[in-house]
């Protein structure tokens, strides 16, 4: 559940692409070129989002603060285009949309592998320090609106075809996510197979079924915990299995539907350690919702690809098997290439 790098926040297919190419057609032709090596690229509002001040970064490395009337307060979109974006006009990209985990935000995804692509474009939307990449069931608690997959999946997503360079179709199209937004990136890949081509969980909560009844109760607990502090049903309604309270928990948990994955041609990527074998690291608890996850697909049949890398060993410099940063940099090191040979294909 926990991205555990930086400080807790407290505030935290058709129709679209008809309507992208609308606003295609009226952007300014500088969208296809900065104004310098160091200037973002202009993006026009859309889709229900609408910017806030300029973007901060550089032309190839930059976010961009959004409103929304589907989530409350201001939001951050972190974009990383392939250094050779602005050499050919006409060249257009697919995308991979990356999905953070909790408490942190886009602009602390700073991973040197999600800069090493110069063949995709890389999305990080905001995601919130415990919006669970999902529709909350209480919209009326103390943090506003949290219509998170509304916001992605409606609105992100539209608005990055309209003012990116993108290859706007599925094949082109994956989502991926660390922790939290691990279990965001199966989750979405479930509920839309006909967006994403693939998807990947890098020590994703990827069980919410009643097996892994700790990483519930981690939801909870973010929901409960975090300020403003909310109900604990606000997300996904009750946790506890008794007379079936917990029937969205099992709704939207991954492990139970891996079988909209196989019937909708999405490719899986899973990547987990086992925290050295410490019950004290999370990623020893998410070693157990992997295997489920992988349990479910071998019973389905499915093609797959699974990396268990255990206490790190092997799996290159900065790994010691647990839920952090230098693991999920090998991780990134390894999908990115991997993705690359997938949209080439």
């Amino acid at each position: 559940m926990f991205g555990g790098r930086g400080a807790k926040r407290r505030r935290m297919t058709v129709a679209w692409l008809f309507a992208a190419l609308a606003l295609a057609t009226v952007l300014p032709a500088a969208s296809a070129q900065a104004a310098d090596d160091t200037t973002p690229p202009p993006m026009t509002d859309g889709f229900g989002l609408t910017q806030v001040g300029a973007a901060v970064g550089t032309a190839t490395n930059f976010y961009l603060t959004v409103t929304t009337a589907e989530v409350a307060e201001e939001q951050h979109i972190k974009i990383i285009l392939p250094s050779g974006y602005y050499d050919d006009p006409n060249r257009r990209y697919p995308v991979m949309y990356f999905l953070h985990g909790s408490p942190d935000d886009p602009v602390q995804q700073t991973y040197p592998a999600l800069s090493m692509s110069d063949r995709m474009i890389t999305v990080i939307p905001d995601g919130g320090a415990r919006g669970w990449y999902t529709n909350w069931l209480n919209q009326k608690t103390r943090a506003g609106a949290q219509n998170w997959e509304n916001f992605h999946l409606k609105q992100v997503i539209p608005f990055i075809d309209a003012n990116l360079r993108t290859i706007a179709t599925k094949k082109a199209r994956a989502v991926s996510g660390i922790s939290m937004g691990g279990f965001g990136a199966l989750h979405y890949a479930q509920a839309r197979p006909d967006l994403f081509s693939q998807t990947a969980a890098l020590s994703g909560d990827i069980d919410l079924s009643v097996r892994s009844m700790d990483l519930r109760l981690a939801v909870v607990a973010s929901l409960v915990a975090y300020e403003p502090s909310v109900d604990s049903d606000a997300a996904f309604g009750s946790p506890y299995p008794v007379f079936n309270a917990d029937w969205r928990f099992n709704e939207v948990d991954p492990s139970q539907h891996m079988d909209r994955l196989k019937a909708g041609g999405v490719g899986v990527s899973i990547y987990v350690g086992n925290g050295g074998g410490s019950p004290t690291d999370l990623e020893f608890y998410l070693e157990g919702a992997a295997k489920h996850v992988k349990n479910a697909m071998d019973a389905q049949g499915m093609s797959y690809h699974f990396v268990n890398y255990g206490d790190g060993s092997g799996w290159g410099t900065q790994c010691n098997g647990g839920h952090n940063a230098g693991c999920w940099e090998e991780d990134l090191r390894d999908l990115i290439p991997r993705l690359e040979r997938h949209f080439a294909s």
